[in-house]
């Protein structure tokens, strides 16, 4: 299934995207798409239902904003330098073990959201990611299957970061990455049943219709269930929280000077195979 939810922020109402590309309405069978939900295998298995039976109201997407596909999250935990090819252009040797740090909940915005360079930023860089939510609490895991089975779906993210913030400024990451709206997120949650191989995915990224990143979830240095097993070992894992996985090469921070990091007025747009897309604008903050 892919979930999602509409309208204004704060006020988004819970959807689903159907087979034949109309928006259907869950209202009627859900308060929204969150960890709650996806927690609740009969309330899920209701969704299927519903909307194999063709009975789910369709709704008018013309002017409807997209927010994020889950409501409420908990956490967002991200994995750093999680691809060959980005820790080769960033010059860093492949870690040991993953890189983990946190994005602050409220980062989260929708997939087409105005994303705001912060005041006094010279290097705002963008990164797509494939975001994990899970849907089973998760606590030391012992192995990839245990791992996967607590993998509610996928979805588009843009780990959004200030350079000069995370790298200059002293401390840890932190600083360069929960900026107000340095987290994109959608459109779609697309359940794990329809992602049979998460390592079997093409990531994209434009900014003004340029291609910057054009990578592939083969590349990852930890791989998905590796990566969900590994942070149950370190903080429970809750349903509707995210881990953003890393991001390909070809990051403003990884090309020759002048490097060309985002600006107000630029546009960033990506997308991953099966997951949707994303178009942000971006403006001063």
């Amino acid at each position: 299934m892919k979930l999602l939810r509409v309208g204004p922020p704060g006020a988004e109402r819970p959807a689903l995207l159907d087979r034949d590309g109309v928006l259907r309405d869950l209202s009627a069978l859900v308060d929204d798409i969150d960890g709650s939900l996806l927690a609740d295998a009969s309330a899920l298995e209701r969704i299927r239902g519903a909307a194999g039976a063709g009975v789910l109201p369709a709704l008018d997407a013309t002017g409807l904003r997209v927010g994020p596909p889950v409501g409420r999250i908990g956490k967002v935990v991200c994995i750093g330098l999680n691809y060959h090819g980005h820790a080769a252009e960033t010059g860093q040797a492949a870690p040991a073990e993953p890189v983990v740090f946190l994005k602050a909940s409220d980062t989260v915005v929708g997939p087409d959201d105005t994303v705001l360079v912060p005041r006094g930023s010279v290097k705002t860089d963008w990164e797509v990611e494939l975001a994990i939510v899970i849907g089973r609490t998760a606590r030391y895991l012992e192995t990839d299957e245990e791992a996967l089975a607590h993998v509610a779906g996928y979805a588009v993210a843009h780990d959004v970061s200030e350079r000069e913030f995370q790298i200059e400024r002293g401390g840890t990451w932190d600083k360069g990455k929960n900026c107000e709206t340095f987290n994109p997120f959608g459109p779609w949650l697309v359940t794990a049943d329809e992602v049979p191989d998460p390592q079997a995915l093409g990531l994209r990224l434009w900014v003004n219709g340029e291609l910057k990143q054009d990578g592939h979830t083969s590349d990852q240095i930890f791989p998905v269930a590796e990566v969900v097993r590994y942070v149950s070992r370190f903080m429970t894992l809750y349903p509707g929280d995210v881990i953003n996985t890393g991001t390909p090469a070809g990051v403003a921070m990884g090309q020759p000077e002048p490097k060309p990091y985002l600006r107000p007025g630029d546009v960033v747009e990506l997308e991953i195979d099966g997951l949707g897309r994303q178009r942000q604008e971006l403006k001063g903050a």
